[in-house]
């Protein structure tokens, strides 16, 4: 990246070719400030944004979950007379799908006169993301009854909605719809939503059977999906024979690995755990940190995992003692289950506190008046414990707290969470 800048300011005149790339540059880098302020001085050098700069600039709000910045993009597409451009449309509803705005992105979609595969695809993606299993299913349907025919990546997106929304029927159907009715071959993405569909829902055994019966060999992919309901239902059998097809293939991802290890170490099999570090270790690989932040009065805050160098933490921290002390009367206890390390139970209990999203939005709490909804991002899958966490603080708190991780949205409100625990 520091390459491509480089030779951007080399250009003496740059046109909108010229932007648009190092723009898509920063998107691709996952670099979402550098992209915005590539953005505003775009704007200040007096080159006109076109369509493609705003497709390169949407996935940036994606990425941070900025709804203020993709708001104002929205607005620039509709003074620019782009409102009709369906790949702008599509990109909009993505953009507000993952920004946490499930109802705009439906509105964007409403209000478009021309919709093609991938605007119908998502839409079904931002129901599964949101948790709305039922209504990516009615989307499904109205998209087929508009003759428009699924592709492949449009029936990845409804078993993934299916996935997230406990409907294993109708998830199974939609599977063996691809090749029956639109014959289209299942590819190993395809697989792997089964997998995780049946392995969401707690069929482990039917899950581990129809990885046996696939005439594609598995990889990563379906092993982590099926590794990942074993470790959230504690099944110890099928989880040890899962880590081992894991650590036989070898990967160059860590994430694989670490889920692996963090089997073994609920299952409190620490030299297995340490043989796994090791591994890792020697391959060179680095497991990706938690990181949340949250945005409030245009600014971005950002925590990682048990962080200690924020000017907040001893706040924070503070405040999240005042709360446990609260939530103990409530009857919840933490699941040291989900502080993998090999330390004592008091050590774990302080170590899940430290966990990014609690500080966040402990951060959260402390910074906005009582009663204003929080929304949290997470670039790691929530665990367990901080799930339960959450629902109880929502609850004590009497906030809404939206938080979006790896896998999909939690809308957390009085004690319960839209995800009906399917994650």
């Amino acid at each position: 990246m520091n390459d491509s800048l480089e030779l951007f300011r080399s250009i003496r005149d740059r046109n909108v070719v010229s932007w648009n790339t190092i723009i898509v540059a920063c998107g691709q880098g996952e670099d979402s400030s550098l992209g915005f302020r590539m953005i505003n001085q775009m704007v200040s050098d007096n080159i006109m944004p076109d369509p493609t700069t705003m497709l390169g600039v949407l996935p940036i709000c994606s990425l941070l979950a900025a709804k203020r910045q993709g708001k104002e993009i929205h607005a620039s597409t509709l003074k620019l007379g782009f409102e009709s451009n369906v790949p702008i449309g599509n990109a909009l509803i993505e953009m507000y799908s993952k920004c946490g705005n499930l109802k705009y992105a439906i509105k964007v979609f409403q209000h478009m006169k021309a919709k093609d595969v991938v605007t119908w695809t998502s839409l079904i993606s931002a129901y599964g993301m949101h948790g709305e299993g039922m209504k990516a299913l009615r989307a499904f349907d109205e998209m087929k009854a508009a003759r428009v025919a699924p592709d492949r990546i449009a029936f990845v997106a409804i078993l993934y909605a299916c996935s997230h929304s406990g409907l294993v029927d109708e998830g199974l159907d939609c599977f063996y719809q691809m090749k029956r009715d639109y014959g289209i071959e299942p590819r190993i993405e395809h697989y792997a939503c089964v997998v995780d569909l049946l392995s969401r829902s707690g069929q482990l055994s039917k899950a581990e059977k129809f990885i046996g019966s696939m005439p594609l060999k598995p990889d990563a992919s379906i092993w982590g999906a099926l590794l990942s309901a074993c470790r959230a239902c504690g099944e110890t059998k099928i989880a040890e024979r899962v880590s081992q097809h894991i650590m036989e293939l070898e990967l160059d991802d860590p994430g694989y690995y670490v889920l692996a290890s963090n089997v073994f170490a609920a299952l409190g099999k620490w030299d297995q755990v340490k043989s796994i570090r090791k591994s890792i270790v020697a391959r060179g690989l680095k497991k990706e940190p938690g990181r949340s932040w949250i945005e409030m009065g245009n600014k971005v805050f950002a925590f990682g995992s048990a962080e200690k160098f924020s000017e907040h933490y001893q706040e924070i921290r503070n405040f999240l003692d005042e709360l446990a002390a609260l939530m103990s009367k409530e009857g919840y206890a933490a699941n040291v289950q989900y502080a993998l390390h090999d330390i004592e139970e008091d050590e774990k209990r302080d170590w899940l506190c430290g966990h990014s999203e609690r500080l966040a939005i402990a951060f959260g709490l402390l910074k906005t008046d009582p009663g204003t909804p929080l929304q949290v991002m997470k670039n790691l899958r929530v665990c367990r414990d901080c799930h339960t966490w959450t629902k109880f603080t929502s609850k004590l708190m009497k906030r809404e707290i939206l938080v979006r991780d790896a896998n999909r949205f939690h809308l957390f409100r009085d004690g319960s969470c839209s995800c009906g625990d399917y994650w």
